[in-house]
């Protein structure tokens, strides 16, 4: 049995589509949804994934600025740039690129953004919004595997799922999406004894470590669905995520790709939260 692909560059497609019409719609209204994007220094990973951030706002008609600061700007200084754009009416949501230098606090400066402009939802706020089942931003990454899995039909209640990782931008928030759609949840990190025993018992695996092969064949049920979060680089220097590709798509029921996956996903749910942020005013 070979596994389905959910192919994350078709659904990406499709909903940048119907945010284009959103966008379009609100346009109608005098309202040009607006993203700033806020880099400092010189990470080339970085200016890579703001590049892409800002030519997918362009092409879903939204309006995007991009700020680029250099690498030793203080952390007063960018607090007083994210202030501004809090107060910015164009502005309805604020994405600071990370990493940030080591003498600026990353964690203060995501506190900085007003919550009704976190479109990455790493605020305490949005997370709090999460964990309660209120209404906020949830991050982008995690919130892209969910529609993956909508995209498929997959029902998850009642269902077991594993998150491999226990990061504040992917694995918790994960958890707790996947917790709201009445999913059973264990999370799984460097402490787990015995990981493949929590996940031949999945229905639903997320991987989401950044380390090549921490999923393999013989640790996956029959018919699972297996979503990469991964992104890292194999010795020919080819991208590839967590999860061992080739062995697993021959067990698994769907499995996502890397690259072409959960990727092409993650900035996508930047729009959708970018839209949304403008529709809430």
């Amino acid at each position: 049995m070979t596994a389905q692909l959910i192919d994350g560059n078709a659904l990406s497609k499709q909903l940048r589509t119907e945010v284009a019409q959103r966008a379009a719609a609100l346009r109608t209204r005098g309202i040009t949804p607006g993203l700033a994007v806020v880099l400092v220094g010189e990470n080339p990973a970085s200016q890579v994934y703001v590049r892409n951030k800002v030519k997918a706002c362009e092409d879903g008609g939204l309006y995007s600025v991009l700020e680029k600061h250099p690498a030793d700007l203080s952390e007063a200084a960018l607090l007083a740039r994210v202030e501004a754009l809090n107060n910015d009416p164009a502005i309805h949501g604020i994405l600071v690129q990370l990493p940030l230098p080591a003498h600026i606090d990353a964690q203060k400066v995501i506190e900085a953004i007003a919550p009704a402009k976190d479109v990455d939802g790493f605020h305490v706020a949005s997370a709090g919004a999460l964990m309660t089942g209120s209404s906020g931003f949830w991050p982008c990454t995690p919130y892209g595997c969910m529609k993956m899995l909508e995209s498929i039909g997959y029902d998850l209640r009642g269902k077991h799922a594993v998150v491999i990782g226990r990061s504040n931008i992917v694995g918790k928030p994960m958890a707790l999406m996947l917790l709201q759609k009445n999913a059973t949840v264990t999370i799984c990190h460097s402490a787990t004894p015995d990981l493949k025993a929590m996940t031949l018992q999945a229905d639903v695996i997320v991987a989401a470590v950044g380390k090549r092969n921490v999923l393999t064949a013989d640790m996956v049920k029959p018919g699972a669905v297996v979503i990469d979060v991964g992104m890292n680089r194999n010795d020919e220097g080819k991208l590839c995520g967590d999860v061992d590709f080739a062995g697993v798509k021959e067990v698994a029921g769907y499995i996502t790709p890397v690259p072409g996956g959960v990727g092409p996903m993650t900035i996508t749910m930047l729009l959708v939260n970018t839209l949304e942020a403008a529709e809430r005013g």
